[in-house]
């Protein structure tokens, strides 16, 4: 077990109507308890009008009503009953006031649409399911609408696409407050994937690799194995049975970016990890992640995670020990 000074703490708004599983989904990672695992975990706290029913027959039973939001350090917003619809009033006046109160407020799905009606996204970039990004465009023109990313972190707003990519936030919000080892144990237990990430600037692709027209799979499978050796593109072509132009090609279909690029990222992500749960040197974990030499690790690293890798082991090291499987 292992424990932390501060206990985060979580509010979800609840309005009638809204879809069941993002609701569930964010009370699943922030408001099951974890004893012996990771203590203490969220102070974790559902928001909602009186008598309120989610997805038209679960009804809510809290004390805690929409105006609580502004006591949270995070504000979860679910997807709108009718994006046809302005938002509840009540909502967009509670979430507005949490941010305004320091707040970090995040969107599931259209919940973007709520954020975007309290003012919280002008000039930034968002995103929402792809399906009603355009109307989010046209109904907020000072948006900036991505629909090609699953979740966007813009510091203290994150917006996320659809349905599933609400748990690839609520997992990005763990890994931010907790680190990556604690993130990704978690998504074991979730039984889903750890990390789906495109860059640093904290934006995901949204094309899942699809096993049977892509056939990478298995390639990055094999990749993540041998993220130690001195991987090439043509070392990649050469076990994909491709060539180098045509993996290149399937590559940016399946990931969203190129072989290289996701080689790095992986390397950073793995040593993250080794960084929060081993006391091994940067010049070892510069070895085990495939970056050569301490030096190269360093420079990759401050440019993609905006901190030296001492720094990170002081900030997460210590709070990646002694986590249960």
């Amino acid at each position: 077990m292992r424990t932390v000074t501060d206990m985060p703490s979580v509010a979800l708004a609840v309005t009638r109507g809204i879809p069941i599983f993002e609701v569930a989904a964010a009370c699943e990672v922030f408001g099951l308890s974890r004893p012996g695992w990771v203590t203490p975990w969220y102070d974790f706290t559902v928001c909602a009008p009186c008598g309120v029913q989610v997805g038209d027959w679960f009804r809510t039973d809290t004390a805690h009503r929409l105006d609580e939001l502004a006591l949270a350090d995070t504000v979860i917003v679910p997807a709108c009953h009718d994006v046809d619809a302005d938002p509840p009033a009540d909502l967009v006046h509670a979430v507005r006031a949490a941010h305004e109160a320091g707040a970090r407020v995040a969107s599931i799905c259209t919940g973007a649409f709520v954020l975007a009606a309290a003012g919280l996204l002008d000039g930034r970039r968002v995103t929402t399911h792809w399906m009603h990004a355009d109307r989010l465009a046209q109904r907020y023109p000072k948006v900036h609408v991505q629909p090609d990313v699953l979740y966007i972190d813009d510091g203290d707003v994150l917006t996320s696409a659809g349905t599933a990519a609400g748990i690839d936030l609520c997992l990005h919000i763990v890994r931010s407050d907790y680190g990556t080892a604690v993130a990704n144990d978690l998504a074991r237990r979730l039984v889903t994937a750890p990390h789906r990430p495109g860059g640093q600037a904290q934006f995901i692709p949204s094309i899942v690799i699809d096993h049977d027209q892509h056939g990478l799979a298995e390639l990055l499978e094999w990749s993540l194995e041998h993220l130690d050796e001195s991987l090439t593109v043509t070392d990649l072509a050469r076990q994909a049975n491709m060539s180098t132009r045509n993996l290149t090609r399937h590559f940016a279909a399946a990931t969203g970016t190129t072989p290289l690029q996701w080689l790095l990222t992986q390397r950073i992500h793995r040593a993250q990890e080794l960084l929060e749960t081993t006391d091994h040197s940067v010049e070892r974990i510069a070895d085990r992640t495939g970056m050569g030499t301490a030096a190269t690790l360093r420079r990759h690293f401050h440019r993609a995670i905006g901190v030296a890798p001492d720094t990170y082991r002081r900030t997460f090291g210590q709070l990646a020990t002694g986590v249960r499987s």
